[in-house]
């Protein structure tokens, strides 16, 4: 009996394997045929979607195509008077290593600052006088004012003796509006006014001094030209980083006896080692458009400073460092490629030396106390932060800002309120 049940159980057991691999076999075909149905229908669907974008594309380049064909061809001559868009300013920090050509160091006195923040808009400005016309204009681009030349042809001269030294550095922000006839230009010129009276307007400075001839593109002139008189005319050109139109172009010359160099947008545009007559020292600016294919520009933010102090002496031996070379936009921490040369200069001496230095922030007057101050430490901590890319240990550099609370000069005209703009290094 035993073993009929046995051999039952052993039977059922058998039958029951079966059953179950037959069971899956069935199940595996379904399921593999299911599978097969599914991979199926997923690639002809693929297959429609890629034809109907295809489709579409073409349908697009179609319509396309055909708007092309319905506008009128453009003239390779013809000239367009709409103002370009204002660039905007990138957002991430753009690193000074670029700009190695920028090896002008502004000098710790600033000799003047012309911004006409002191003249009212539709007005001439006080300081200055010309033998056409001209008015204080806002612009749409732009912070502050700007002095529009508004006559072609015409000297738009400072009524300030300049007493320069064999060593300094003038800087301005200029504005070319496009012309009928291209290229729009500009001749900044400095010339001594051989004891004429302030409100004189010298007709021709040039055979008096020595001029900057700058202009946006190449129509058979120079888009950069340093020309003087020494006897004969001396002058050099280049076409190294033009000028462009409706925007805000930062022009930099640096007069070192008798070299000019002019620097534009991080590039050294010129050097030109004898352009200046030996021993010629002018007194007088100006600024004028003749010759200049009818431009009317706009310039502004026109400042003078002595050059190529002697950051090591300052620093370490007397233990302070003005800066007016350090540059940021209004309102702004941000600093700017043109920085790069003072930084170095700065960066050097702290390496060489091994010392610890604070950096405070300064600012003018304008705008509340809070804003100023707080405007002011983010300014020390972006230098410090560049000095930190150039090499200098963060250890070795502490921030503070003190807004306008520490003022070196009455904040009442543009060039006392340029000299509390400014950064100043301290010896630890």
């Amino acid at each position: 009996m035993k073993k009929v049940s046995i051999l039952i159980l052993l039977f059922s057991v058998g039958i029951g394997n079966l059953y179950a691999q037959s069971a899956l076999e069935r199940f595996g075909k379904r399921v593999v045929k299911r599978a097969g149905e599914q991979v199926e229908q997923r690639v002809e669907r693929k297959a429609e979607e890629g034809v109907e974008k295809a489709m579409d594309k073409a349908e697009e380049a179609a319509r396309n195509s055909g708007k092309e064909k319905e506008k009128p061809a453009k003239s390779e001559n013809a000239k367009s008077k709409e103002p370009k868009p204002v660039q905007q300013p990138q957002q991430e920090q753009v690193s000074l290593q670029s700009f190695s050509q920028y090896d002008f160091v502004p000098g710790d006195k600033v000799l003047l600052y012309e911004d006409f923040s002191q003249d009212a808009v539709g007005d001439f400005p006080a300081l200055w006088t010309t033998n056409g016309s001209g008015e204080v204009k806002t612009l749409n681009i732009a912070e502050g004012k700007w002095l529009h030349l508004t006559t072609v042809g015409n000297q738009y001269q400072l009524m300030k003796n300049l007493e320069l030294t064999d060593n300094y550095i003038i800087e301005f922000d200029v504005v070319l509006p496009p012309t009928d006839q291209n290229p729009p230009a500009l001749w900044m010129t400095l010339f001594k006014a051989e004891n004429k009276d302030l409100g004189y307007v010298q007709s021709n400075p040039l055979p008096m001094g020595f001029g900057l001839y700058m202009e946006t593109t190449d129509n058979g002139n120079n888009k950069w030209m340093g020309k003087a008189y020494n006897g004969d005319w001396v002058e050099g050109n280049s076409v190294i980083s033009p000028l462009m139109v409706n925007q805000v172009e930062h022009v930099i010359v640096w007069v070192q006896k008798r070299r000019l160099r002019v620097y534009h947008s991080g590039q050294k545009v010129l050097d030109l080692p004898t352009l200046i007559p030996a021993n010629f020292k002018p007194d007088r600016l100006t600024f004028d458009n003749s010759d200049c294919n009818d431009s009317n520009p706009y310039v502004s933010n026109i400042r003078i400073t002595t050059a190529a102090p002697d950051t090591r002496n300052k620093l370490l031996e007397e233990g302070k460092l003005i800066s007016y070379g350090i540059y940021f936009d209004v309102n702004s921490d941000k600093v700017k490629p043109e920085s790069y040369g003072t930084l170095n200069d700065i960066a050097k001496v702290i390496k060489e030396a091994n010392v610890k230095v604070q950096i405070v922030g300064h600012t003018d007057n304008t705008g509340s106390d809070a804003t100023n101050l707080e405007l002011s430490k983010r300014r020390a901590a972006s230098v410090k932060a560049e000095l930190v890319k150039m090499g200098v240990s963060a250890d070795m550099l502490t921030t503070d800002g003190a807004g306008a609370s520490k003022p070196i000069a009455p904040n009442d005209t543009p060039s006392n309120k340029a000299l509390n703009r400014r950064v100043e290094f301290t010896k630890q």
